[in-house]
C-alpha cells in the first residue's frame, strides 16, 4: 500500500494541467510507471487521484457487493462517472486533468493537492479552505469518536 503525505498548493493552467511539486512527485516515483486513476470524490466536490494498484484494490471491494440491486446500480453509475486512467509525466511531473472533471471540481488557477493515505485529493483552493473551516468545529469530537477504545 502506498502512503502519500502532504498538502501542496499548486497552479492549474487553462487546460487543466497541474505540475506536481517535487516532494509529491518523489513520493509517487515508485508507482509512476503503473499509471493512475482519477475520479470524482464520493463525499466532496473534489477529485481523487489513485495509483492504479491502489485503485484496483478499491474496485475489488466495490465489485464484491451485490450486483443485482438498484442501490448498487445507482452507486456504481455515480462512482465511475467521469473516471479515467491518466499518467503523470515522469520527467516534468505534469498531470492532465480531464475537462469533465475540471468542471465537476471547479478547478481553477489555484489548486490544492491533499494527500490522504493512498490517494491524492485535488481541490479548488477556495473550496478546500471552506471545507476545512467547516470541519474545524467538529474535529475534536470526531477524533474522540473515531479513536474511542470503548467502541
Amino acid at each position: 500500500m502506498t502512503h502519500i503525505i502532504g498538502q501542496h498548493d499548486c497552479k492549474a493552467d487553462f487546460k487543466g494541467r497541474v505540475l506536481l511539486p517535487i516532494s509529491l512527485k518523489n513520493q509517487l516515483l515508485p508507482v509512476i510507471k503503473d499509471g493512475f486513476v482519477i475520479k470524482r470524490s464520493v463525499f466532496q466536490q473534489c477529485l481523487e487521484l489513485y495509483p492504479k494498484a491502489e485503485f484496483d484494490v478499491l474496485m475489488q471491494k466495490v465489485m464484491k457487493k451485490s450486483k443485482i440491486n438498484r442501490k448498487y446500480d445507482a452507486f456504481v453509475r455515480n462512482f465511475v462517472a467521469g473516471m479515467k486512467e491518466v499518467s503523470i509525466d515522469g520527467d516534468s511531473g505534469r498531470l492532465q486533468i480531464p475537462k469533465n472533471l475540471v468542471d465537476f471540481a471547479a478547478i481553477d488557477k489555484e489548486v490544492v493537492l491533499n494527500a490522504v493515505f493512498d490517494k491524492i485529493e485535488i481541490w479548488n483552493k477556495d473550496m478546500y479552505e471552506k471545507v476545512l473551516a467547516e470541519g474545524e468545529k467538529d474535529y475534536a469530537d470526531l477524533a474522540e469518536e473515531i479513536f474511542d477504545d470503548d467502541e
